[in-house]
């Protein structure tokens, strides 16, 4: 495969309802079916006027700014003084929900076009109804990336083409199976494509061509196949937002034993993390003889008459408030410390007689 990327100059600066397709076509006579468009999102946004009117400078700017934020942002990820990373009503996740005030007058603010894969199709549909050009269209914008400094250029909108190479299933020259291999190649094109439009030389359409051997039929499923599902999304939160959430959870834990018995193993991995912080006195027993155990079912209201491991938290006797306040706090850091481990507890008064100060049904 030989690759060219094209530069589209002599675009000029595009306004609310300008024809993208006709300013495409004039600046690049020279296109070919199979070629790739890379858009910049942000010609697309001006064309569908998606722009919005704010104060030129100061705290009303900031105000007005954060207003916008708002309405863009369907779920906060992750802030940091005044960088905010978002994701956005589309799905992404990106920075300030990828509003912009570079290249626009300072009195504007641009937005993301409201649906990127639309907006694709619909370009893609007029070059080819308009001027009998088969081309896929990318419409692109600038992102980071988790892990790594520095910006690149990502599929926001993808037309006639399939934004995922999936190998799944092929073999290597090896002879292995490919497992999980997908490749972003609307991602990859789009950054391609950002290596001659840059920034400050206004040139905000790219070509790549021979990529493609021809486009698809249908204008497939488009860059939204590029968003991860929520449910596999192992990195949904910022670090310290994860941690408040946890805090928050951990003062709510579902009040319940498991419905099997509690892992042994995961049991003692609770109890070792939370041993080092607990106070002086504080001890937790866990019970997994079932002498023992069956000598407590009946004897402590609510205990399982299941088989399931026990804690016992004790402390020493006499006690004031404050030890029993800290009793407490440590018991709570055991029952977070179970949840994490994927062990529900419920917290119950010790039986009558014992010297245990609670018990934690597991």
């Amino acid at each position: 495969m030989r690759l060219e990327i094209l530069p589209v100059p002599g675009i000029g600066d595009v306004t609310e309802g300008d024809d993208l397709a006709v300013l495409i076509a004039t600046a690049a006579p020279w296109l070919r079916d199979g070629d790739v468009l890379i858009v910049t999102s942000k010609i697309v946004s001006k064309a569908e006027g998606r722009l919005v009117d704010v104060p030129a400078d100061g705290p009303q700017r900031l105000a007005a700014r954060d207003e916008v934020l708002a309405a863009e942002t369907a779920r906060v990820v992750a802030t940091r003084g005044a960088t905010r990373i978002v994701q956005t009503h589309h799905g992404f996740v990106m920075a300030s929900a990828g509003i912009d005030a570079s290249n626009v007058d300072k009195t504007r603010l641009v937005l993301l076009p409201e649906d990127p894969d639309a907006s694709a199709r619909a370009l893609r549909s007029a070059l080819r109804e308009r001027y009998d050009l088969d081309v896929a269209v990318i419409i692109t914008d600038t992102m980071g990336r988790p892990w790594r400094n520095g910006l690149t250029d990502v599929a926001l909108g993808v037309a006639g083409m399939s934004a995922i190479r999936d190998h799944r299933g092929e073999i290597d020259p090896y002879g292995n199976e490919l497992q999980l291999t997908q490749m972003a190649v609307a991602d990859e094109l789009a950054g391609a494509g950002e290596l001659i439009k840059g920034k400050c030389d206004q040139v905000p359409v790219a070509v790549v061509r021979g990529y493609l051997g021809g486009t698809r039929d249908d204008d497939g499923t488009g860059a939204a196949a590029l968003v991860r599902d929520a449910s596999m999304d192992l990195f949904s939160l910022g670090t310290a937002e994860a941690k408040a959430a946890g805090l928050r959870e951990a003062a709510t834990l579902p009040d319940g034993p498991g419905e099997t018995a509690a892992d042994p193993a995961a049991v003692a991995q609770a109890i070792a993390a939370v041993a080092d912080v607990v106070a002086p006195g504080t001890v937790f027993t866990h019970v997994t003889d079932d002498e023992v155990r069956a000598g407590l079912v009946g004897k402590v209201a609510g205990w399982p008459e299941r088989a399931n491991g026990l804690v016992l938290g004790m402390v020493p006797t006499p006690v004031d408030r404050a030890d029993l306040v800290r009793f407490g706090a440590d018991v709570q850091r055991l029952r977070t410390a179970l949840a994490a481990e994927g062990v529900p507890s419920a917290l119950l008064p010790p039986p009558k007689g014992s010297t245990a100060s609670a018990c934690l049904a597991l």
